[in-house]
Protein backbone atom coordinates (compact mmCIF):
# COMPACT_ATOMS: atom_id res chain seq x y z
CA UNK A 1 0.00 0.00 0.00
CA UNK A 2 2.91 2.34 0.87
CA UNK A 3 4.58 1.57 -2.47
CA UNK A 4 1.43 2.59 -4.34
CA UNK A 5 1.22 5.90 -2.51
CA UNK A 6 4.88 6.70 -3.07
CA UNK A 7 4.86 5.78 -6.76
CA UNK A 8 5.29 8.67 -9.25
CA UNK A 9 2.07 10.04 -10.75
CA UNK A 10 1.22 8.91 -14.28
CA UNK A 11 3.23 5.73 -14.06
CA UNK A 12 1.23 2.61 -14.84
CA UNK A 13 0.82 -0.01 -12.19
CA UNK A 14 2.77 -3.08 -12.90
CA UNK A 15 0.77 -6.23 -13.43
CA UNK A 16 0.88 -8.88 -10.80
CA UNK A 17 3.18 -11.49 -12.21
CA UNK A 18 2.97 -13.79 -9.28
CA UNK A 19 1.91 -17.29 -10.25
CA UNK A 20 -1.66 -18.48 -9.31
CA UNK A 21 -1.86 -20.97 -6.49
CA UNK A 22 -2.05 -24.51 -7.66
CA UNK A 23 -5.43 -26.45 -7.24
CA UNK A 24 -7.75 -23.46 -7.92
CA UNK A 25 -9.32 -23.89 -11.41
CA UNK A 26 -11.91 -21.31 -12.51
CA UNK A 27 -14.70 -22.78 -14.77
CA UNK A 28 -17.07 -20.85 -17.13
CA UNK A 29 -20.29 -22.00 -15.36
CA UNK A 30 -22.68 -19.71 -17.25
CA UNK A 31 -21.48 -20.96 -20.62
CA UNK A 32 -21.80 -24.58 -19.50
CA UNK A 33 -25.44 -23.98 -18.26
CA UNK A 34 -26.46 -22.36 -21.57
CA UNK A 35 -24.88 -25.25 -23.47
CA UNK A 36 -26.81 -27.85 -21.46
CA UNK A 37 -30.09 -25.96 -21.93
CA UNK A 38 -29.46 -25.82 -25.66
CA UNK A 39 -28.86 -29.58 -25.76
CA UNK A 40 -32.18 -30.20 -23.96
CA UNK A 41 -34.12 -28.01 -26.39
CA UNK A 42 -32.44 -29.59 -29.42
CA UNK A 43 -33.21 -33.06 -28.06
CA UNK A 44 -36.87 -32.18 -27.51
CA UNK A 45 -37.28 -30.79 -31.01
CA UNK A 46 -35.60 -33.82 -32.55
CA UNK A 47 -37.88 -36.16 -30.59
CA UNK A 48 -41.03 -34.36 -31.72
CA UNK A 49 -39.86 -34.31 -35.34
CA UNK A 50 -38.67 -37.92 -35.44
CA UNK A 51 -41.24 -39.61 -33.17
CA UNK A 52 -44.32 -37.37 -34.03
CA UNK A 53 -45.72 -37.79 -30.51
CA UNK A 54 -46.03 -34.55 -28.50
CA UNK A 55 -47.20 -36.53 -25.48
CA UNK A 56 -43.86 -38.32 -25.34
CA UNK A 57 -45.39 -41.77 -25.22
CA UNK A 58 -47.77 -41.02 -22.31
CA UNK A 59 -50.91 -43.21 -22.24
CA UNK A 60 -53.92 -41.42 -23.74
CA UNK A 61 -57.54 -42.09 -24.68
CA UNK A 62 -59.72 -40.49 -27.36
CA UNK A 63 -63.09 -39.14 -26.23
CA UNK A 64 -65.67 -37.90 -28.78
CA UNK A 65 -66.71 -34.40 -27.69
CA UNK A 66 -68.46 -33.22 -30.84
CA UNK A 67 -71.70 -35.02 -29.95
CA UNK A 68 -73.70 -35.15 -26.71
CA UNK A 69 -76.15 -37.77 -27.92
CA UNK A 70 -76.92 -40.15 -25.12
CA UNK A 71 -74.50 -38.43 -22.76
CA UNK A 72 -77.22 -37.49 -20.26
CA UNK A 73 -80.52 -39.29 -20.82
CA UNK A 74 -82.27 -37.39 -17.99
CA UNK A 75 -81.27 -34.00 -19.36
CA UNK A 76 -82.26 -35.15 -22.81
CA UNK A 77 -85.67 -36.18 -21.59
CA UNK A 78 -86.19 -32.84 -19.85
CA UNK A 79 -85.13 -31.03 -22.99
CA UNK A 80 -87.55 -33.08 -25.08
CA UNK A 81 -90.36 -32.34 -22.63
CA UNK A 82 -89.63 -28.61 -22.80
CA UNK A 83 -89.51 -28.73 -26.58
CA UNK A 84 -92.84 -30.51 -26.67
CA UNK A 85 -94.42 -27.99 -24.31
CA UNK A 86 -93.00 -25.08 -26.32
CA UNK A 87 -94.65 -26.39 -29.49
CA UNK A 88 -98.31 -25.62 -28.99
CA UNK A 89 -100.51 -27.90 -31.01
CA UNK A 90 -104.17 -28.62 -30.71
CA UNK A 91 -104.94 -32.19 -29.73
CA UNK A 92 -108.07 -33.93 -30.97
CA UNK A 93 -110.86 -33.28 -28.55
CA UNK A 94 -112.27 -36.22 -26.65
CA UNK A 95 -116.06 -36.33 -26.84
CA UNK A 96 -117.52 -35.33 -23.49
CA UNK A 97 -121.02 -36.06 -22.35
CA UNK A 98 -122.61 -32.71 -21.51
CA UNK A 99 -123.20 -32.27 -17.82
CA UNK A 100 -126.63 -31.51 -16.48
CA UNK A 101 -126.75 -27.81 -15.63
CA UNK A 102 -127.11 -26.95 -11.98
CA UNK A 103 -130.64 -26.44 -10.72
CA UNK A 104 -131.77 -24.06 -8.00
CA UNK A 105 -131.95 -26.96 -5.52
CA UNK A 106 -128.28 -27.78 -6.11
CA UNK A 107 -127.04 -24.27 -5.45
CA UNK A 108 -125.87 -23.09 -2.07
CA UNK A 109 -124.26 -20.18 -0.28
CA UNK A 110 -120.62 -20.76 0.56
CA UNK A 111 -118.66 -19.24 3.45
CA UNK A 112 -117.68 -15.72 2.49
CA UNK A 113 -121.06 -14.98 0.91
CA UNK A 114 -120.75 -16.58 -2.54
CA UNK A 115 -124.22 -17.55 -3.68
CA UNK A 116 -125.54 -19.74 -6.46
CA UNK A 117 -122.60 -22.17 -6.60
CA UNK A 118 -122.19 -25.92 -6.28
CA UNK A 119 -120.27 -26.86 -3.15
CA UNK A 120 -118.53 -29.78 -4.87
CA UNK A 121 -117.23 -27.37 -7.53
CA UNK A 122 -115.57 -25.03 -5.03
CA UNK A 123 -112.12 -25.14 -3.45
CA UNK A 124 -111.45 -23.12 -0.32
CA UNK A 125 -108.40 -20.81 -0.42
CA UNK A 126 -107.09 -18.00 1.79
CA UNK A 127 -108.94 -15.56 -0.50
CA UNK A 128 -112.19 -17.50 -0.55
CA UNK A 129 -113.75 -20.30 -2.65
CA UNK A 130 -112.55 -20.68 -6.24
CA UNK A 131 -113.82 -23.06 -8.96
CA UNK A 132 -112.50 -26.58 -9.37
CA UNK A 133 -113.44 -29.83 -11.11
CA UNK A 134 -115.56 -32.05 -8.88
CA UNK A 135 -114.42 -35.44 -7.65
CA UNK A 136 -116.75 -36.96 -10.24
CA UNK A 137 -115.14 -35.00 -13.08
CA UNK A 138 -117.84 -32.37 -13.55
CA UNK A 139 -116.47 -29.00 -14.64
CA UNK A 140 -117.71 -25.52 -13.68
CA UNK A 141 -117.93 -24.74 -17.41
CA UNK A 142 -120.43 -27.56 -17.97
CA UNK A 143 -122.31 -27.09 -14.71
CA UNK A 144 -122.91 -23.33 -14.99
CA UNK A 145 -123.42 -23.05 -18.76
CA UNK A 146 -126.87 -22.08 -19.93
CA UNK A 147 -128.30 -24.66 -22.35
CA UNK A 148 -129.00 -23.33 -25.83
CA UNK A 149 -132.68 -22.73 -26.52
CA UNK A 150 -134.80 -25.29 -28.28
CA UNK A 151 -135.35 -22.95 -31.24
CA UNK A 152 -134.14 -24.52 -34.48
CA UNK A 153 -131.00 -22.96 -35.93
CA UNK A 154 -131.45 -24.38 -39.41
CA UNK A 155 -130.77 -21.68 -41.99
CA UNK A 156 -130.29 -19.05 -39.29
CA UNK A 157 -127.30 -17.03 -38.21
CA UNK A 158 -126.14 -18.15 -34.75
CA UNK A 159 -124.81 -15.29 -32.67
CA UNK A 160 -123.74 -14.83 -29.06
CA UNK A 161 -123.53 -11.49 -27.26
CA UNK A 162 -121.52 -10.83 -24.10
CA UNK A 163 -121.99 -7.70 -22.00
CA UNK A 164 -118.80 -6.65 -20.17
CA UNK A 165 -118.10 -4.32 -17.25
CA UNK A 166 -121.05 -5.39 -15.15
CA UNK A 167 -121.07 -5.28 -11.36
CA UNK A 168 -119.37 -1.91 -10.97
CA UNK A 169 -122.62 0.06 -11.01
CA UNK A 170 -125.42 -1.75 -9.21
CA UNK A 171 -128.31 0.14 -10.82
CA UNK A 172 -126.89 -0.17 -14.31
CA UNK A 173 -126.17 -3.88 -13.83
CA UNK A 174 -129.69 -4.65 -12.62
CA UNK A 175 -131.10 -2.66 -15.54
CA UNK A 176 -129.11 -4.84 -17.97
CA UNK A 177 -130.23 -8.01 -16.20
CA UNK A 178 -133.88 -7.00 -16.49
CA UNK A 179 -133.81 -5.72 -20.07
CA UNK A 180 -131.70 -8.30 -21.88
CA UNK A 181 -132.92 -11.77 -22.86
CA UNK A 182 -131.50 -14.70 -20.83
CA UNK A 183 -129.40 -15.93 -23.77
CA UNK A 184 -127.20 -12.83 -23.50
CA UNK A 185 -124.11 -13.77 -21.46
CA UNK A 186 -122.76 -11.42 -18.83
CA UNK A 187 -119.17 -10.66 -17.74
CA UNK A 188 -118.67 -9.15 -14.28
CA UNK A 189 -115.68 -7.09 -13.16
CA UNK A 190 -114.19 -8.31 -9.86
CA UNK A 191 -114.37 -4.98 -8.00
CA UNK A 192 -118.06 -4.26 -7.41
CA UNK A 193 -119.16 -3.73 -3.81
CA UNK A 194 -122.49 -5.49 -4.36
CA UNK A 195 -121.30 -8.42 -6.48
CA UNK A 196 -123.17 -11.04 -4.46
CA UNK A 197 -126.44 -9.21 -5.09
CA UNK A 198 -125.94 -8.40 -8.78
CA UNK A 199 -124.42 -11.78 -9.66
CA UNK A 200 -127.25 -13.61 -7.93
CA UNK A 201 -129.80 -11.51 -9.81
CA UNK A 202 -128.14 -12.32 -13.14
CA UNK A 203 -128.05 -16.06 -12.37
CA UNK A 204 -131.68 -15.98 -11.24
CA UNK A 205 -132.67 -14.34 -14.54
CA UNK A 206 -131.01 -17.20 -16.46
CA UNK A 207 -127.85 -15.47 -17.71
CA UNK A 208 -124.59 -17.38 -17.76
CA UNK A 209 -121.64 -15.54 -16.28
CA UNK A 210 -117.98 -14.84 -16.97
CA UNK A 211 -115.31 -13.27 -14.77
CA UNK A 212 -113.37 -10.32 -16.19
CA UNK A 213 -109.66 -10.65 -15.41
CA UNK A 214 -107.39 -7.56 -15.68
CA UNK A 215 -104.29 -8.27 -17.78
CA UNK A 216 -101.33 -6.02 -18.54
CA UNK A 217 -101.71 -3.79 -21.63
CA UNK A 218 -98.76 -2.42 -23.61
CA UNK A 219 -99.05 1.05 -22.05
CA UNK A 220 -99.19 -0.14 -18.45
CA UNK A 221 -99.20 1.61 -15.97
CA UNK A 222 -100.50 4.60 -17.97
CA UNK A 223 -103.49 2.37 -18.59
CA UNK A 224 -104.16 0.52 -15.33
CA UNK A 225 -106.83 -2.21 -15.57
CA UNK A 226 -107.23 -2.29 -11.78
CA UNK A 227 -105.98 -3.98 -8.60
CA UNK A 228 -104.41 -7.45 -8.90
CA UNK A 229 -103.62 -6.98 -12.60
CA UNK A 230 -101.65 -9.94 -13.96
CA UNK A 231 -98.28 -8.70 -15.23
CA UNK A 232 -95.55 -9.93 -17.56
CA UNK A 233 -92.04 -10.83 -16.39
CA UNK A 234 -93.35 -12.00 -13.03
CA UNK A 235 -92.90 -15.43 -11.39
CA UNK A 236 -95.84 -17.67 -12.34
CA UNK A 237 -96.77 -18.06 -8.67
CA UNK A 238 -97.17 -14.29 -8.29
CA UNK A 239 -99.70 -14.15 -11.13
CA UNK A 240 -101.51 -17.29 -9.95
CA UNK A 241 -101.88 -15.77 -6.48
CA UNK A 242 -103.51 -12.75 -8.10
CA UNK A 243 -105.67 -15.03 -10.23
CA UNK A 244 -106.94 -16.88 -7.15
CA UNK A 245 -107.86 -13.58 -5.52
CA UNK A 246 -109.80 -12.54 -8.61
CA UNK A 247 -111.54 -15.89 -8.98
CA UNK A 248 -112.73 -15.73 -5.38
CA UNK A 249 -114.70 -12.48 -5.85
CA UNK A 250 -117.86 -14.36 -6.83
CA UNK A 251 -118.88 -17.80 -8.08
CA UNK A 252 -121.03 -19.56 -10.62
CA UNK A 253 -119.19 -18.45 -13.78
CA UNK A 254 -118.29 -20.66 -16.76
CA UNK A 255 -114.92 -19.07 -17.42
CA UNK A 256 -112.87 -15.91 -17.84
CA UNK A 257 -112.69 -13.03 -20.29
CA UNK A 258 -109.73 -10.67 -20.53
CA UNK A 259 -109.97 -7.00 -19.61
CA UNK A 260 -107.32 -5.31 -21.81
CA UNK A 261 -104.09 -7.38 -21.73
CA UNK A 262 -102.48 -7.02 -25.17
CA UNK A 263 -98.97 -7.37 -23.69
CA UNK A 264 -99.85 -10.21 -21.33
CA UNK A 265 -101.74 -12.35 -23.85
CA UNK A 266 -98.83 -12.07 -26.30
CA UNK A 267 -96.39 -13.62 -23.80
CA UNK A 268 -96.52 -17.42 -23.72
CA UNK A 269 -94.25 -17.53 -20.67
CA UNK A 270 -96.71 -15.45 -18.64
CA UNK A 271 -100.05 -16.39 -20.21
CA UNK A 272 -99.28 -20.12 -20.45
CA UNK A 273 -99.44 -20.91 -16.70
CA UNK A 274 -102.74 -19.03 -16.42
CA UNK A 275 -104.32 -20.97 -19.28
CA UNK A 276 -102.98 -24.20 -17.81
CA UNK A 277 -104.71 -23.32 -14.53
CA UNK A 278 -108.00 -22.78 -16.36
CA UNK A 279 -107.69 -26.21 -17.95
CA UNK A 280 -106.95 -27.79 -14.59
CA UNK A 281 -110.02 -26.15 -13.03
CA UNK A 282 -112.45 -26.86 -15.86
CA UNK A 283 -113.04 -23.25 -16.89
CA UNK A 284 -113.45 -21.70 -20.31
CA UNK A 285 -111.84 -18.60 -21.82
CA UNK A 286 -113.29 -15.89 -24.05
CA UNK A 287 -110.83 -13.63 -25.87
CA UNK A 288 -112.40 -10.21 -26.37
CA UNK A 289 -110.72 -9.91 -29.78
CA UNK A 290 -108.96 -6.63 -29.00
CA UNK A 291 -105.43 -7.89 -29.81
CA UNK A 292 -104.28 -9.79 -32.88
CA UNK A 293 -101.13 -10.85 -30.98
CA UNK A 294 -103.05 -12.89 -28.43
CA UNK A 295 -101.85 -16.48 -28.02
CA UNK A 296 -105.16 -17.50 -26.47
CA UNK A 297 -106.27 -19.80 -29.34
CA UNK A 298 -103.09 -21.89 -29.23
CA UNK A 299 -102.79 -21.98 -25.44
CA UNK A 300 -106.45 -22.86 -24.99
CA UNK A 301 -106.19 -25.71 -27.49
CA UNK A 302 -103.08 -27.18 -25.87
CA UNK A 303 -104.70 -27.08 -22.41
CA UNK A 304 -108.13 -28.26 -23.60
CA UNK A 305 -109.82 -25.08 -22.42
CA UNK A 306 -113.25 -24.32 -23.98
CA UNK A 307 -112.53 -21.25 -26.07
CA UNK A 308 -113.88 -18.72 -28.52
CA UNK A 309 -112.66 -15.37 -29.76
CA UNK A 310 -115.00 -12.42 -30.12
CA UNK A 311 -115.59 -11.30 -33.69
CA UNK A 312 -117.02 -7.79 -33.27
CA UNK A 313 -116.78 -5.05 -30.65
CA UNK A 314 -120.34 -3.83 -30.96
CA UNK A 315 -120.08 -0.40 -29.34
CA UNK A 316 -116.65 0.78 -30.41
CA UNK A 317 -118.71 3.82 -31.40
CA UNK A 318 -121.23 4.02 -28.51
CA UNK A 319 -124.26 5.39 -30.35
CA UNK A 320 -127.44 3.64 -31.47
CA UNK A 321 -126.81 3.85 -35.23
CA UNK A 322 -123.23 2.50 -35.17
CA UNK A 323 -124.23 -0.24 -32.72
CA UNK A 324 -127.01 -1.43 -35.01
CA UNK A 325 -124.56 -1.41 -37.94
CA UNK A 326 -122.12 -3.50 -35.87
CA UNK A 327 -124.92 -5.96 -35.07
CA UNK A 328 -125.59 -6.31 -38.81
CA UNK A 329 -121.88 -7.03 -39.32
CA UNK A 330 -122.05 -9.65 -36.57
CA UNK A 331 -124.96 -11.40 -38.27
CA UNK A 332 -123.10 -11.35 -41.59
CA UNK A 333 -120.07 -13.01 -39.98
CA UNK A 334 -122.32 -15.63 -38.42
CA UNK A 335 -123.96 -16.40 -41.75
CA UNK A 336 -120.53 -16.80 -43.38
CA UNK A 337 -119.33 -19.26 -40.75
CA UNK A 338 -120.57 -21.44 -37.91
CA UNK A 339 -121.49 -18.56 -35.62
CA UNK A 340 -120.13 -15.25 -34.33
CA UNK A 341 -119.58 -13.57 -30.97
CA UNK A 342 -120.14 -9.90 -30.22
CA UNK A 343 -118.85 -8.06 -27.14
CA UNK A 344 -120.53 -4.90 -25.85
CA UNK A 345 -120.01 -2.71 -22.79
CA UNK A 346 -122.58 -1.99 -20.09
CA UNK A 347 -123.31 1.56 -21.25
CA UNK A 348 -127.04 2.45 -21.08
CA UNK A 349 -127.24 3.17 -24.81
CA UNK A 350 -125.57 -0.18 -25.57
CA UNK A 351 -127.92 -2.14 -23.31
CA UNK A 352 -131.03 -0.47 -24.69
CA UNK A 353 -129.94 -0.93 -28.33
CA UNK A 354 -129.22 -4.64 -27.89
CA UNK A 355 -132.50 -5.14 -26.02
CA UNK A 356 -134.45 -3.51 -28.87
CA UNK A 357 -132.54 -5.49 -31.50
CA UNK A 358 -133.07 -8.79 -29.66
CA UNK A 359 -136.84 -8.28 -29.72
CA UNK A 360 -136.76 -8.43 -33.55
CA UNK A 361 -134.60 -11.55 -33.98
CA UNK A 362 -137.25 -13.47 -35.90
CA UNK A 363 -137.36 -10.84 -38.60
CA UNK A 364 -133.55 -10.91 -38.85
CA UNK A 365 -133.46 -14.70 -39.17
CA UNK A 366 -131.06 -14.87 -36.24
CA UNK A 367 -130.77 -17.29 -33.33
CA UNK A 368 -129.27 -15.86 -30.12
CA UNK A 369 -127.34 -18.41 -28.03
CA UNK A 370 -125.25 -18.27 -24.83
CA UNK A 371 -121.55 -17.81 -25.56
CA UNK A 372 -120.77 -21.25 -24.10
CA UNK A 373 -122.57 -22.77 -27.08
CA UNK A 374 -119.87 -21.40 -29.41
CA UNK A 375 -116.91 -22.19 -27.14
CA UNK A 376 -115.08 -25.26 -28.45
Amino acid sequence: MADELSAPLGRRKRKNTEPRPRGRLRLPLARIAFALLGLVLVGTVLRIVLVSDPQGGRPSAEVPINSTRGANPIAGQVGNDKAKSATITAEPETPVTPATPATANDLTTLPGGQQGVLAELAEETKDGPIPRISDKGETPFAAYARPAGATSTAGKAVVAIVVTGLGLNEAGTLDAVNKLPPDVSMAFAPYGKTLNHTVTAARAAGHELLLEVPLEPFDYPDTDPGPQTLLTNQPPKANLDKLYWLMARFGGYIGLINHTGARFTASAADFGPVMEELGTRGLGYLDDGSSNRSLAPQLAASNKVPFVRADVMLDANPARGPILAALDALVAKAQAGSGAVGVISALPVSIQTVADWASTLETHNVTLVPVSTLMK
